[in-house]
């Protein structure tokens, strides 16, 4: 920038090149207006240049100066010039609000013997208080009549507007006392419009008390220089008046009050004011009476209100109501946090507002984006809420006082405070200037570069960089220095005090009493505090690098477990993977820096207990947390290639089997993992299909390995086996649509090698497929696949393996129609392909009969399903919520398709499939079965299904029922997308669901109705 200026000013004559030095942008205009009307004599002036050029915007200080040098009076103008080359004081504070404001330069250009103000307020050695901004008004009011009371109130409110704009500019304020000045001017300013409005209105004067409480900044004293001002109306009938009366004569003032406020005619608005905190905001009554809001808050209030109301403050109006209105609401204010899941609304509430910001503003967002000035309020108020219940040295509504009563308090580091505090005062003073510049409210950081050159200029001293050489740049640097500086410490705030409890703390450090931090561990949720602070201090007492890791990662932890149905759960399972992993370099860098890892593993292992009981098995899979790619499902070829690779490198059949296991056990965390993230698909339906098919895909490739290990070991022991196997996937293994609880139900087929003996063959196939079965099920640290082969011809009394012939005569001779629907979702998975794919010519006769099934076996079929309904169901289950007997269920929606299929296999292509969902979409478009009974019946057997898989996510064992206990079900209930307290909306859409399915499958399976 220096070396700019001097190239412009060897282009320009003496005169413009000393202001080029001094700052001007536009030298030639500031020697015209030097020399113009108003400034005759000063051009040559050194004092009143330097001054000029030590604002913010030299260019637009001189222009200020001008104008309202050309608009005062000429004794006024001959008294301002002596002024100003004679009293510092006085030209800094007006030169730095010229140099920083062109709405305020508008005003004085207006209103030109206003520069005044800065003289009175210059001899007073005190800071201006409420009555001082009241006086001020009044008489301002009362000497600008001719103006009409609206406009001669905005203009009082102007002149007080710059005498605090000019203190804060110049040093005499600092931003705190600058906000509070400008709370109490609103509050002032509030007064006077009431008392114009019972002045235009003396019998509703007379038939009420009304109270004006503020709301938000100006409730906390650190009001903005423009912004809505938020109030609360509440009145009270003077004595002989009935309260409707009085309530109505009430709203004829608050109405009135708001229109002086916030009309836009003549002088232009001076804020809004806004009661749409009221209760039931902009529905409700602008007035109230004390009891109707306690009534309310009592019953209706929602968490957000209370917080709200954390900064009312009476400030117009009938002081003695106002008083009676914040005791009488206080108490309830104050046991806010023990409202149910109040963390978790507090913590929605603030990811709203974030969400709500347009991606456009999102990096330029002062107040309400990440960094910014929200996360801060968020952060203290809700420490605030939860420890204000039992520490009255908390309850201010004051962002900055409060912050240093919680440090005082240790319920925030000392560091951390100040810390935030410096941020706070920097981000408000940047929000100040901006707003300052056309008096209009917004939070947007400008984009203009001279906009940018301005700000960095008036906030020289609050930026630590050089603001000589690039302004601009040294801003930008401050500002996203200031605003990681607030991220980092809101994702930390609301937990880091619970460590200090719990850890070794350096001398001399503050920490949370063990008694403050259960209070905020039971806040969050978390159902046993006391084991919580032991897991806390396991992890984070000591001075290693492992504990110093741990006790940065905890706090942003800790509010992702309290997220989750089960914070508990999710805090033992960390610290169980931490102390088999703590030691591991990868580890602590993985997630100390992928931020997206360590969100994902602290949900993984607080959404239930499958998928952390298999991490717990071989803690290192959470390195695939790390992989962007690590949690996409594999196919079934990578996986038998890699499962088929380690049974090879086994040197016996249990150690082989052993390592098809671990692959399998591995993948379902990948599976499950991905699942409880919402990583396998944006619709639910697609999601459940993709765990059904990678499922399906993993125990496939786990069977053929474990086929592979036991041939190999019979082979060793007793040379060339004599047969072939295949086996053949069955029931919802066969369909593809395995959850994570499903047995593997399998037939095994054999075909003995030309010139074997069949009794031979037969007993080595059996062996095999008995040691199969045996090594998969085994005890083991790996999960185990149980192998049911009890579908099989003649079930547990038939023999476990059969020749390709013998199931032929089999069927031939004694198959029964439950078994032809049975192979309706047969198909070869392991072992030898030709003889899987001479089994699957075997049975599509008998599973797409010719002509379609007859009536008889039809009503077999029917009564068959009636008996399981009536006896199979256990004892004590709700047949409306039981997910596969109950009414609308699986094996509704299943049988009633695969009657479909039976009926009609033959002669609809689409029908030969053993998936459900494609054997249901095929009959649709076939046209038997209607688009909306299609639909139902999808809808139930897809969120049957997924509650299933959800209770297994979350009990960790399979389960065809709702859980019972309140935490198991609010875990299924929010791995199903709804929100925490929320279980009873899940139970009520299911049984509305199924209840419709099973009216379709009365119609389509029974044939009532």
């Amino acid at each position: 920038m220096a070396v700019e200026e001097q190239r412009a000013g060897s282009r320009v004559s003496r005169p413009e090149n000393r202001l080029v030095r001094r700052g001007f942008t536009d030298p030639a205009r500031a020697v015209r207006l030097l020399e113009g009307p108003g400034l005759e004599g000063l051009a040559d002036d050194p004092v009143l240049l330097d001054a000029l050029g030590a604002t913010a915007d030299p260019d637009l200080a001189l222009l200020g100066l001008a104008r309202l040098l050309e608009a005062a009076d000429e004794a006024d103008r001959h008294t301002l010039r002596d002024t100003l080359t004679t009293s510092k004081p006085l030209r800094d504070r007006l030169l730095g609000v010229l140099g920083v404001s062109t709405a305020l330069g508008d005003h004085l250009a207006r209103h030109p013997h206003d520069w005044h103000v800065l003289v009175t307020f210059e001899l007073r050695d005190m800071h201006p208080g409420p009555e001082d901004f009241r006086r001020a008004l009044a008489e301002g009011v009362r000497d600008d009549l001719s103006l009409g009371p609206a406009n001669a109130l905005r203009v009082a409110y102007r002149r007080c507007l710059l005498a605090i704009a000019a203190r804060d500019l110049t040093g005499t304020t600092d931003l705190a006392q600058a906000a509070a000045e400008l709370a109490d001017l609103a509050g002032a300013t509030l007064q006077t419009a009431l008392d114009l409005a019972a002045e235009q209105d003396p019998e509703a004067a007379a038939a009420c008390r009304l109270a004006v409480i503020g709301m938000g900044k100006c409730g906390g004293r650190e009001l903005n220089y423009v912004s809505d001002v938020d109030v609360i109306f509440v009145a009270e009938p003077r004595e002989g008046v009935e309260e409707h009366d009085a309530v109505r004569a009430a709203t004829r003032l608050a109405a009135a009050l708001t229109r002086l406020c916030s009309d836009t005619t003549g002088e232009g608005t001076i804020w809004p004011v806004d009661a749409n905190l009221r209760p039931e905001g902009r529905n409700g009554p602008l007035v109230r009476t004390l009891a109707s809001h306690l009534a309310y808050y009592q019953r209706w209030a929602k968490t957000w209100e209370f917080q709200a109301l954390l900064k009312a403050r009476p400030v117009a109006g009938d002081a003695e109501l106002g008083a009676a209105y914040v005791e009488a609401l206080a108490p309830m204010v104050w046991q806010a946090a023990a409202r149910e899941n109040f963390v978790a609304d507090v913590q929605q509430m603030r990811r709203r507002v974030v969400d709500s910001i347009p991606a456009t503003e999102l990096d330029r967002q002062l107040k309400l984006g990440p960094g910014g000035l929200r996360d801060v309020e968020f952060s203290v108020q809700l420490l605030q809420l939860v420890h204000g219940r039992t520490d009255p040295a908390l309850r201010s509504g004051n962002t900055l006082e409060a912050l240093a009563a919680l440090s005082r308090g240790g319920y925030v580091g000392r560091a951390d405070a100040a810390s935030l505090d410096t941020a706070y005062r920097f981000l408000r003073s940047l929000e100040h200037r901006i707003q300052l510049y056309r008096l209009r409210r917004t939070h947007l950081m400008p984009t203009a570069e001279e906009d940018l050159r301005r700000l960095a200029r008036s906030l020289a001293a609050l930026i630590n960089d050089d603001t000589r050489a690039d302004p601009v740049a040294a801003l930008q640097r401050e500002w996203k220095r200031h605003a990681v500086e607030v991220r980092r410490l809101h994702e930390k705030l609301f937990y880091r005090p619970l460590l200090d409890a719990v850890a070794e703390l350096p001398p001399g450090a503050t920490g949370l009493t063990p008694e403050a931090a259960r209070a905020r561990l039971e806040a969050l949720g978390y159902a046993d505090p006391a084991a919580a602070l032991r897991h806390l201090s396991a992890l984070a007492s000591g001075v290693s690098r492992k504990a110093a890791i741990q006790r940065t990662l905890l706090p942003v932890l800790l509010g992702w477990f309290a997220e989750s149905a089960d914070p508990d759960a999710g805090l033992l399972n960390f610290r169980q993977v931490s102390d088999a992993l703590g030691r591991t370099p990868w580890y602590l860098r993985l997630l100390r820096d992928e931020s997206a890892a360590a969100e994902q593993l602290a949900r993984v292992l607080s959404a239930g207990r499958l998928a952390p009981d298999l991490l717990l098995r071989a803690p290192e899979a959470v390195a695939m947390l790390g992989d962007p790619q690590g949690l996409e499902p594999r196919g079934r070829a990578a996986l038998q290639s890699e499962v088929l690779a380690a049974v090879g490198r086994a040197g016996s059949t249990r150690a082989a089997v052993a390592a098809a296991r671990s692959v399998r056990r591995r993948e379902l965390f990948r599976t499950a993992a991905a699942d409880v993230l919402g990583r396998l698909g944006d619709d639910p339906a697609e999601a459940l299909d993709t765990a059904g098919e990678a499922l399906t895909a993993l125990n496939a490739a786990t069977l053929g390995g474990a086929l592979r290990a036991c041939v190999a070991g019979w082979e060793a022991e007793h040379g060339d086996l004599p047969t072939r196997i295949s086996v053949i996937a069955m029931g919802r293994f066969g369909g593809h649509e395995l959850g994570y609880g499903s047995d593997a139900d399998v037939l095994f087929v054999h075909e003995p090698l030309l010139g074997s003996l069949e009794e031979e063959a037969a007993r080595a196939a059996q062996a095999v497929c008995h040691e199969l079965r045996s090594q998969l099920g085994a005890p083991s640290t790996e999960p185990p696949l149980l192998v049911d082969a009890d579908l099989r011809p003649e079930g547990r009394s038939g023999p476990l393996v059969r020749t390709l012939a013998s199931y032929a005569a089999y069927y031939r001779r004694w198959s029964h129609a439950w078994e032809s629907q049975a192979l309706l979702r047969a198909e070869p998975v392991a072992g030898d392909e030709e003889l899987g794919a001479r089994f699957r010519q075997l049975i599509d006769p008998l599973r797409y009969p010719g002509g379609g099934v007859p009536e008889r076996d039809v009503m077999e079929i029917r009564r068959i399903k009636a008996r399981i309904e009536a006896e199979r169901l256990p004892r004590g289950a709700d047949p409306t919520t039981h997910t596969k007997i109950g009414r609308g269920g699986l094996a509704d929606v299943e049988w009633t398709v695969q009657l479909l299929q039976l009926r009609h296999g033959h002669e609809l292509p689409g029908l030969r499939t053993t998936r459900t969902r494609a054997a249901l979409a095929a009959a649709r478009a076939g046209g038997l079965v209607e688009s909306e009974d299609a639909e139902v019946l999808d809808a139930a057997w897809v969120l049957a299904s997924r509650v299933r898989a959800a209770v297994m996510l979350v009990r960790g064992r399979p389960g065809d029922s709702f859980p019972g206990e309140a935490r198991e079900l609010a875990g299924v209930a929010r791995y199903l997308g709804y929100g925490s307290g929320h279980s009873g909306e899940l139970l009520d859409d299911y049984r509305r669901t199924t209840r419709r399915a099973r009216a379709v499958v009365d119609r389509l399976f029974y044939g009532v109705g």
